[in-house]
């Protein structure tokens, strides 16, 4: 189905259209969360070789290009993207011809830290001490004021732990501004945070809110490699504390499809590190362990369609495929294991698939997930 172009649309109310800026796994996994649905899908990228291609009409060019931004999009009941870093202007371009969700002010609030935090402040959500940093002298007195260590982080841009450098001592600010190639950035205090947790939710067209449990995430090399849903261990007061924040933030941005907000749990204390508007690996888990997917209740609440149940079926652990994959025929010796393989090629670092593992039971998961360690090739990467 992949084409340098798209098929003119059916023209029938019984067929709707969904545009996705950006065609990587999170637009395969709308896709293939849709289809069933009956809905037809569409994708910009700049990739030839874009995974969605295999599951929608994909236009290949850069995802800011105004003339296949009006292409891809022409005919399409609703535009959303797939990945936060989507030009502003390319979404803005957009609203006035097509709706877009989630809404454009969401996604420009991700794209840069220091509003991503005044966001957070504003809504009384607690964040890590932090300073905008302009230049070296700006640096410094954050590190007198607030301390080391530290982590220094661009204000726009980086993902998986690219783009920002942990300061440990005073010698290192110099090195560390000039690492970072001398570009507005975020100082932020380097917390000895016990573990990090996400929810995830979704709003829909009248407003109306719902939340999958908390999820635990742990990270490999600045990677996330694995999410256990529910999250071991989560009192329900902190539960119902992450979930008010992200009430607050659907509420305040107008929100409409699915958002992830990242956060690192202090004792009793939950610190928000940042958000992403759009449907988040640490939800890869929803396909198999809850009753509606976030790929599915994304399109539910962009086309305007009722909400999905959030709740978990039983306990789940998604584990990333970084750099390589596992034979199926291994994984899939194990009970309650789904393989998710994204057509990507193979290259160190590189998130090229995902397997879960849903089970009754924490201790019959704990066993499945020993199981599927076995299975597992060594990642490069």
């Amino acid at each position: 189905m992949s084409s340098s172009g798209v098929r003119p649309p059916h023209g029938t109310a019984d067929i709707p259209v969904v545009t996705v800026l950006g065609g990587g796994q999170l637009g395969r996994m709308l896709a293939l969360a849709g289809i069933p649905l009956g809905v037809r899908f569409r994708f910009l990228d700049p990739s030839p070789e874009a995974t969605a291609r295999d599951v929608g009409d994909l236009v290949v060019a850069p995802l800011g290009d105004a003339a296949a931004i009006d292409e891809v999009s022409a005919g399409s009941d609703v535009v959303t993207y797939e990945w936060e870093g989507v030009p502003g202007s390319a979404a803005a371009h957009l609203t006035s011809r097509v709706a877009v969700y989630p809404p454009v002010g969401a996604l420009t609030a991700s794209q840069d830290r220091l509003h991503e935090k005044q966001l957070f402040q504003r809504l009384g959500i607690p964040v890590p001490a932090f300073r905008a940093v302009d230049g070296v002298d700006d640096l410094r007195r954050a590190a007198d004021e607030i301390g080391l260590p530290a982590v220094l982080k661009t204000r726009v841009g980086g993902y998986d732990g690219k783009g920002q450098v942990v300061l440990r001592e005073l010698a290192d600010v110099a090195g560390a501004w000039d690492a970072l190639g001398g570009v507005p950035s975020i100082f932020e205090s380097f917390l000895a945070f016990e573990r990090e947790l996400s929810v995830i939710g979704v709003r829909g067209a009248g407003g109306e809110t719902r939340c999958w449990p908390l999820v635990e995430n742990r990270h490999e090399r600045g990677i996330l490699r694995r999410s256990f849903a529910p999250a071991p261990g989560v009192d329900p007061e902190l539960e119902a504390r992450a979930n008010g924040f992200m009430g607050k933030l659907l509420d305040e941005l107008d929100y409409r499809g699915v958002l992830a907000l990242e956060m690192f749990q202090c004792g009793d204390e939950l610190l928000a590190n940042e958000i992403a508007p759009r449907v988040h690996n640490s939800g890869h888990w929803t396909i198999e362990g809850a009753e509606t997917s976030q790929f599915e209740n994304h399109i539910r609440a962009v086309l305007g369609w009722p909400l999905g149940s959030t709740d978990a079926r039983g306990v789940s652990v998604m584990v990333n495929c970084i750099g390589s994959l596992p034979e199926p025929e291994r994984v899939l010796r194990v009970d309650g294991a789904h393989l998710h393989r994204y057509g990507k090629a193979l290259r160190p670092g590189r998130k090229v698939g995902h397997v879960t593992v849903v089970a009754p039971d924490r201790g019959t998961l704990e066993a499945r997930l020993a199981q599927l360690d076995e299975a597992l090739p060594g990642d490069d990467g």
